[in-house]
């Protein structure tokens, strides 16, 4: 729990040409500041606002206001890089943020803080999706999308990925951290504390509409919340996003494959016209190895990062089996075996006669097995490197605790 001596709220206001919204917007936070200190506990309340190269009166009307500190941008940098500016210049360990157009109610802060102050979250998000809300059909569609794509992938889910006011302790934005300096800072957040399985909790707030013209385009704004969906997803959790291929090659393989297969066990044959089905079904199953091998390695990579340590999946437990030494070793022998009596008849043949008359099929099949088996062997390689690189942080972490607890040591 936040220690009781600490208990200031930092809220930033990033603005972009919001002079007909910003003095309603800050005369309401004014307003309320009071309360939300009482109602939470909190000591004080810290209102800044960031202005992202502003070339209307924005700020000299946010100025005008006791008890703000402005920041200006000459030029415009962003709507994430003004809202993590505005923390960095703020000292509060609780930090929130709240759009500037007037649809958000700054009173929602009180309860916000209030699960945070009380430990049961990390992340507060304030859910624009109630049956109150003013939001576009078209931007409401949207956010329902982000949602079920978001628990698709990581398990857990929330209404309002995007949403534009929240609370977070100031601990939680740094284990976030890096994140985007765009419009799509909101989504990529979300997106990063529910895989690194942080504690959130969503509360219902009134949306009302904007005071102004909105600064958001939905459909290069709405391809970049996707894009920073999955870029949090595949920072933390890679096996996820990675899992999904895998997964699709697998089904897609087992499509293509069940006619010629049905057909070789009848016939004991197969025929000249299937080397197409043949030859996709190899490269998917290619595919489908490479995207395992993936899994290991950026499993193992992302378990380095400064996040907190991800957990094992369903698909990165199978990588993590396969690919170590003594597994190698016995399923990459069976490869060879396989292989070897795939094309004996050609070898023998060629031997003797210098002539090769072996099938299609069996040529490239151990084809595909001596791929596989090599880039088995490169992958493991690889994850022994990154294991003895995990062994020298553990002991260069730990040797600097020791210097710091005892430094004649």
């Amino acid at each position: 729990m936040i220690s009781s001596t600490k208990r200031t709220l930092t809220v930033v206001i990033p603005a972009l040409n919001e002079e007909q919204a910003i003095s309603a917007t800050l005369s309401r936070c004014l307003a309320v500041s009071e309360a939300i200190c009482e109602s939470a506990g909190l000591e004080r309340i810290e209102w800044i606002v960031v202005s992202d190269g502003s070339t209307d009166r924005t700020v000299e009307i946010a100025r005008s206001f006791a008890n703000v500190t402005v920041v200006v941008f000459p030029t415009n940098r962003g709507y994430g890089a003004a809202i993590q500016h505005g923390f960095e210049t703020g000292t509060g360990e609780l930090l929130g943020f709240l759009d500037a157009d007037g649809t958000c109610d700054p009173a929602c802060f009180a309860e916000m803080c209030t699960q945070i102050l009380d430990d049961r979250a990390e992340v507060v998000l304030g859910s624009r999706m109630g049956v109150d809300s003013k939001m576009p059909r078209i931007r409401r569609v949207g956010n329902w999308l982000y949602a079920i794509l978001l628990g698709f992938l990581t398990g857990r889910s929330v209404t309002d990925a995007a949403s534009g006011m929240r609370v977070l302790t100031r601990e939680a934005w740094h284990q976030l951290q890096p994140l985007p300096s765009g419009l799509h800072f909101t989504p990529a957040m979300s997106a990063k504390a529910l895989v690194t399985h942080m504690r959130i909790v969503e509360i219902p707030i009134p949306y009302a509409t904007r005071i102004g013209e909105s600064k958001l385009n939905i459909f290069r704004d709405g391809f970049r919340f996707l894009s920073a969906i999955l870029g949090g997803l595949v920072s933390v959790r890679p096996d996820r996003f990675l899992g999904m291929i895998f997964l699709v090659c697998s089904v897609a393989t087992a499509g293509i494959a069940a006619f010629p297969v049905e057909h070789y066990l009848r016939n004991r044959s197969l025929e000249d016209w299937m080397i197409h089905r043949f030859i996709a079904c190899l490269v998917l199953c290619y595919a489908g190895f490479t995207t395992l091998t993936a899994i290991a390695v950026s499993h193992r990579l992302a378990s380095l990062g400064p996040l907190r340590k991800p957990t094992d999946s369903f698909y990165s437990s199978i990588a993590a089996k396969i690919f170590t030494p003594m597994p190698l070793l016995i399923w990459g022998s069976i490869c060879a075996f396989f292989n070897l009596l795939l094309i004996r008849e050609g070898l023998l043949e060629y031997i003797t006669k210098r002539t090769v008359d072996l099938h299609w099929s069996r040529l490239i099949v151990a084809a595909f097995l001596m791929s596989v088996v090599f880039q088995g062997f490169i992958t493991t390689i690889l994850l022994g490197v990154i294991r003895m690189w995990a062994q020298s942080k553990s002991y260069l972490r730990a040797q600097e605790q020791i210097q710091h607890i005892d430094p004649k040591i």
